[in-house]
């Protein structure tokens, strides 16, 4: 039997053409646009609201295996997150070894002893989801075979392993069509009748706002998140650009959370997490949950803030007022006819910053209750605006709901 030797070295960082590479310095403000714009999403029954869950590559990189991904699914169960919501378990570059005679893929079974099947069958056994990553191109992005002329194949071995989410790179893409692509392995996904989420990751690189709907539930729309404040806010940046686009059954994706991986202050990844949430983002979670401290695991299921991104109306917030430089207020309608208000503070100092009514979609002079959403508390009813003291590099999101 042939094994390969690989050279485990990343090739993210410079194989990728980034659509990123200048920083979003001002964002303009973005009104929504939806209804300006007819979007054909997928209305299969799938990624009703973003998905949720875990992906193993900001933490672990290549070094997976099966006990990890094991204690990992039961992390999610014993840390709450399972029950605030998160489901899906996947595992992202560096599984698969080699194709057999028949062109099937293989799991490195030094790292997957009991093979893809069974370890579906354990995350399942905790009521969660179980997903995989791959390339469209001939390889992965860390040298292992991609899914190139093998889509209905590997569509075919994924579904009966028990595969329900799967995470499509680009990397060794050259000369591809990417909608060409996406489209094939999306037919080969539909055609194995089983229901499987497809993640479309090749960076925002080819435009997937406007091909992305009816291919897959979830398109990046950036280069690959860093754990690091700048990072997270380019990323944030460029995603709210596509608003119009998401919706039920289709996500802009701003890649994955780094949140407890050590990058950034608990404040910070406050502000990630409520940027997400307030960008109707997916909210896959990259941290070792088995370790985490007790503020990233109340963070992470903070059920008022995910109930924001889970939000039946499916709207993608949006910037709705630059207060002063650095000072932001951020928007979302919410399906019982309240607002999620976001009080953004990218500065270095304290700033108390004011959401005037008007800005945000409420009559000027409307009188309407506000509870904040991390402290869990109400905060009374307010007329014209709702103003709060924003530390630096910190949020304060809010409800806002009209009398």
């Amino acid at each position: 039997m042939f094994v390969p030797i690989f050279v485990e070295v990343s090739v993210r960082a410079f194989s990728r053409v980034v659509a990123t590479s200048v920083l979003a310095v001002s964002l303009p403000l973005l009104a929504p646009v939806a209804a300006a714009q007819q979007v054909h999403r997928l209305d299969d029954g799938l990624a009703r609201t973003p998905p949720m869950g875990w992906n193993s590559w900001n933490k672990f990189g290549c070094d997976v295996n099966e006990s990890l991904i094991k204690g990992i699914a039961d992390a999610m169960v014993t840390s709450g997150m399972r029950d605030a919501g998160y489901r899906y378990i996947v595992i992202d570059d560096c599984w698969q070894v080699y194709r057999d005679t028949s062109g099937t893929i293989v799991a490195d079974p030094q790292r997957f002893p009991d093979g893809m099947k069974a370890l579906a069958d354990y995350v399942h056994s905790k009521g969660l989801k179980f997903g995989l990553y791959t390339d469209a191109g001939t390889n992965t992005c860390q040298g292992r075979p991609g899914t190139l002329h093998h889509e209905q194949q590997d569509a075919r071995t994924y579904a009966a392993w028990g595969v329900d989410y799967v995470k499509e790179d680009w990397c060794n893409s050259r000369g591809l069509s990417a909608p060409t692509q996406y489209r094939l392995f999306h037919e080969a996904l539909v055609a194995t009748g089983r229901p499987i989420v497809l993640s479309i990751c090749e960076w925002g690189s080819n435009a997937p706002w406007n091909w992305g709907p009816g291919i897959g539930h979830l398109w990046r729309t950036t280069g690959d998140i860093e754990d690091t404040w700048t990072s997270m806010l380019r990323n944030a940046d460029l995603d709210a650009m596509h608003q119009a686009v998401a919706g039920p059954g289709g996500w802009n994706d701003p890649d994955m959370l780094e949140v407890g991986n050590g990058g950034m202050t608990d404040e910070e990844y406050r502000a990630h997490f409520s940027l997400w949430a307030i960008l109707a983002a997916p909210l896959i979670a990259g941290n070792d949950l088995r370790t985490m401290s007790a503020a990233t695991r109340d963070l992470l299921t903070n059920r008022e803030v995910i109930a924001v991104d889970q939000d039946s109306l499916g709207v993608q917030g949006w910037l709705a007022e630059q207060v002063k430089p650095g000072e932001q207020v951020w928007v979302k309608p919410l399906a019982d006819g309240a607002k999620a208000v976001l009080l953004l503070n990218r500065g270095d100092s304290t700033a108390e910053i004011r959401a005037d009514w008007s800005a945000i979609g409420l009559a000027p002079r409307a009188r309407a209750r506000v509870r904040d959403l991390w402290a869990h508390a109400n905060r009374g009813a307010f007329t014209g605006g709702y103003a709060a003291p924003v530390p630096s590099h910190a949020v304060v999101m809010v409800t806002v709901k009209a009398d």
